[in-house]
């Protein structure tokens, strides 16, 4: 993996604000390069120093085994949650 690019995945990350979020393909067309599986990628391997359950797929789900998890840290920062997955039109992080 490109650690340019997995440093810079995990800059933008680090700067989606609290109760807010964006989509894996969102900071991949943000940063201008990659697509939403390579910055996936680089949350499994890489994600666990940042603010990880403030990216989501683009139906604004998770992977099962981080749900749990997430839903927590969801609630904890308000962030607009129906049926157990983020409204990503109302959560989106400004700027994306």
């Amino acid at each position: 993996m490109d650690e340019s690019f997995t440093e810079a995945v995990l800059e933008v990350v680090e700067q989606i604000p609290s109760g807010s979020v964006a989509t894996f393909g969102l900071i991949a067309e943000r940063l201008g390069r990659g697509g939403a599986r390579q910055v996936g990628r680089v949350m499994s391997l890489e994600g666990h120093g940042v603010p990880w359950w403030r990216v989501v797929r683009a139906d604004g789900t998770l992977p099962p085994h981080l749900i749990v998890d997430a839903q927590q840290h969801w609630r904890d920062e308000g962030t607009p949650v129906r049926n157990g997955r983020v409204v990503v039109v109302e959560a989106l992080a400004p700027d994306f």
